[in-house]
């Protein structure tokens, strides 16, 4: 038996990603190459045969920001009927398909408010630190951002999920009291730094206390459980990209796959 997994992804390419400039609440298009570079991304991993599967979906979050709706638009992973707003633009990835989780939009996935700060980089924000007499060596996991989001304030909205999706959709899909025919997948489709920030807190880990992850513009990242146990939050690393197929050894928690999906690098 699989444990549910969460798939985060992140937006594709802006210009402003493009250049390094912080952005929060500014809500830009793709790029044509981040829409390009999508699109091949749902059509490398999005299929009932590959990573994500649509029909094991039980329940999708995105951002407010039209740049996160518009990547899952683009994911191959539902189709136009699904939107809880008005479709951003064409093409779907072949169309779009159909599955049967809730598409919620919601607030606590929305990118970090960058206060002060949205809209320049990390290295014109050093030196209008050093300009006002604080500390030029910003790091935003430690210091936040003025007139914005503190790390404390990012964890508590990010807890505020993560008991959300443990209690409704990964604890029917678990153990004793899975539900029959219950489907615990969830996907996020959201941004660069909150992203980062739900995977330090999904492994329990504070945010200026854990590991530096990446997530690179359009870039997929796989969460899930040790030993099947709710309580075991863990970042699935080897087999994020391993497909399962008929005839996966369950027991050795190994999987047969009979292609390497393609993952474009950014």
């Amino acid at each position: 038996m699989s444990s549910p997994r969460v798939f985060i992804v992140r937006h594709g390419e802006t210009e402003w990603s493009l250049n390094g400039r912080h952005t929060g609440s500014t809500d830009i298009p793709l790029t044509a190459n981040g829409e390009k570079r999508v699109l091949a991304t749902g059509k490398a991993l999005v299929g009932n045969d590959r990573l994500i599967a649509p029909s094991k979906l039980a329940h999708i979050y995105v951002s407010p920001r039209r740049r996160a709706q518009r990547t899952l638009e683009l994911l191959n992973v539902v189709n136009r009927e699904q939107l809880p707003w008005q479709a951003h633009g064409e093409p779907f990835c072949e169309g779009g398909r159909k599955c049967e989780a809730k598409i919620e939009v919601t607030e606590d996935i929305r990118e970090w408010d960058y206060g002060d700060y949205e809209g320049i980089t990390t290295p014109e924000i050093r030196e209008l630190r050093k300009q006002q007499g604080l500390d030029s060596n910003w790091d935003i996991w430690k210091d936040g951002c003025p007139g914005g989001e503190s790390p404390a304030e990012i964890t508590e909205r990010l807890d505020r999920l993560i008991k959300d999706i443990r209690e409704k959709w990964h604890a029917p899909a678990m153990g004793k009291q899975k539900a029959e025919g219950a489907n615990g997948d969830v996907l996020i489709v959201a941004h660069g730094h909150i992203l980062r920030a739900f995977a330090q807190r999904w492994a329990n880990q504070s945010l200026h206390g854990g590991p530096t992850f990446l997530l690179e513009a359009g870039g997929v990242g796989t969460l899930s459980y040790e030993h099947h146990n709710i309580n075991e939050p863990a970042i699935l690393l080897g087999g994020a990209f391993v497909v399962e197929l008929p005839g996966t050894l369950k027991e050795t928690g190994l999987s047969i796959s009979r292609y390497t999906p393609f993952i474009p690098r950014y």
